[in-house]
């Protein structure tokens, strides 16, 4: 394979999950009202589970996993499609999809953090100042936040404290999959086994809390849910985990600096977000924060989007 056509293996992917992203979170936005989140949660990963089923078996893998596969599935699950997602869809019921998008930015640090303790991987000095030039940028969107809309401190405090529970989700979903033990299982055949049972303990979760599955007429909702489900979910995991392996997390990884780009430009035309001095300051500070963390990085932990 000549390098031209390699390189186009790794941008072309890199693209079109880097975009899809960068749209799932304005989808998900639109996903919140007549279905409970938990609701929407669960419908999203048994139609994605499915659709990965099919991804599996069309790359030749076995659907077939020991029963430790399966363990190392539902663990995988519930941090990335339970803990994750029900906590980033709550979290805009409080604040934008673009403050939520921004903040998530932020992933790769728990990410390194979580890699240095459990699997021996130290970050660079270079990394750590650039992660505090990135949390000094969402700090002040946080302060522009409360200055926008006084009345709703606490509101705006629970979005971001539900972003953070689902970035930590992710993060420990990334650090667990890096683990040699998982890393053995075809990566097709853990997905679908990890979206079919986190559709399943969502689905619990949902009973528990909303009560019985509420189902939502509005044509749009369906073609945002299959959108989620379909490109954000199978699609988007079936091209960047092989990005990864490719060119490595790190690189890989520049992914959730450019998706907040995409997202915040979402927000500003869908959900008439205003943009500052403040604001645009906080958002070069948080985003140039993770490139410069970002370009010496030697993580082994992807990062994936939790949109």
């Amino acid at each position: 394979m000549s390098k031209r056509r390699a390189d186009l293996s790794v941008v072309i992917p890199f693209i079109i999950f880097t975009l899809i992203w960068g749209g799932t979170w304005i989808v998900i936005r639109d996903q919140l009202g007549t279905v409970p989140a938990h609701w929407s949660v669960t419908y999203r990963f048994i139609i994605a589970a499915a659709a990965m089923a099919v991804v599996a078996v069309a790359r030749g893998e076995s659907l077939r996993l020991p029963r430790s596969g399966i363990l190392a599935a539902a663990i995988l699950g519930a941090l990335q499609f339970v803990i994750n997602f029900n906590a980033v869809y709550l979290a805009e019921h409080h604040v934008t999809s673009g403050l939520v998008a921004t903040v998530f930015a932020l992933l790769v640090i728990p990410n390194t953090l979580l890699g240095w303790a459990f699997l021996g991987q130290k970050p660079s000095a270079r990394f750590a100042w650039g992660s505090l030039v990135a949390v000094a940028g969402i700090m002040l969107l946080f302060v522009h936040e409360l200055r926008e809309h006084p009345a709703r401190t606490d509101e705006i405090l629970l979005g971001i404290a539900l972003t953070i529970v689902g970035m930590l989700g992710a993060s420990a979903a990334n650090v667990f999959q890096a683990r040699d033990k998982v890393r053995r299982f075809p990566l097709f055949s853990l997905l679908t086994w990890a979206m079919g049972l986190g559709a399943l303990m969502d689905g619990v979760i949902a009973l528990a809390l909303s009560g019985a599955p509420v189902i939502e007429t509005r044509p749009g909702y369906w073609f945002g849910l299959v959108y989620l489900a379909i490109f954000a979910s199978a699609l988007a995991f079936s091209l960047y985990l092989p990005v990864v392996r490719k060119i490595g997390p790190g690189k890989a990884a520049y992914s959730s600096a450019l998706v907040p780009i995409i997202a915040m430009g979402f927000s500003t035309w869908l959900e008439d977000y205003r943009w500052t001095a403040l604001t645009i300051a906080g958002a070069l500070l948080a985003i140039g924060g993770m490139l410069l963390a970002l370009t010496r990085s030697r993580s082994t932990v992807p990062a994936p989007d939790a949109g």
